[in-house]
């Protein structure tokens, strides 16, 4: 078994379908599914995640897609919309990284229900901030 994403014009992830493994080669899947449903599809692999393959097997297209995801094709990859301007794309994972790494709550924090939050207003180009304490 094999999962397929739809993409749209954007290439925008759609909708992820399960369809036929990939090592079936009586037709190439990606075409037979992107004509059945009318836009282009690209395998991706459940067990892919941050350019590593959970259970040893070889790394496909970077991550696992999802609704929403963004398909590059110059990095024939899956990853999610830049969540912000600060932010830099790790070419290796695919996995957008902030420009000052997220500090870990308290044990206190944590039994206030207080999380760090990421606030690009509050972002400034020294990295001396970003990360906000909320409590949810």
């Amino acid at each position: 078994m094999a999962h397929y994403a739809l993409l749209n014009s954007d290439n925008i992830v759609t909708q992820v379908i399960t369809g036929k493994d990939e090592t079936d080669t009586t037709h190439d899947w990606e075409v037979y599914y992107g004509n059945v449903h009318s836009c282009t599809v690209k395998r991706t692999s459940y067990n892919t995640y941050g350019g590593q393959h959970k259970n040893g097997g070889t790394p496909f297209r970077k991550n696992y897609a999802g609704i929403g995801m963004i398909y590059d094709a110059s990095r024939d990859a899956f990853m999610e919309p830049q969540p912000f301007a600060s932010w830099s794309l790790n070419e290796t994972t695919c996995y957008w990284e902030p420009p000052i790494p997220r500090p870990t709550e308290t044990d206190e924090e944590k039994a206030a229900i207080k999380y760090y939050y990421w606030d690009e207003s509050v972002y400034q180009a020294d990295n001396t901030k970003g990360w906000v304490l909320k409590q949810l």
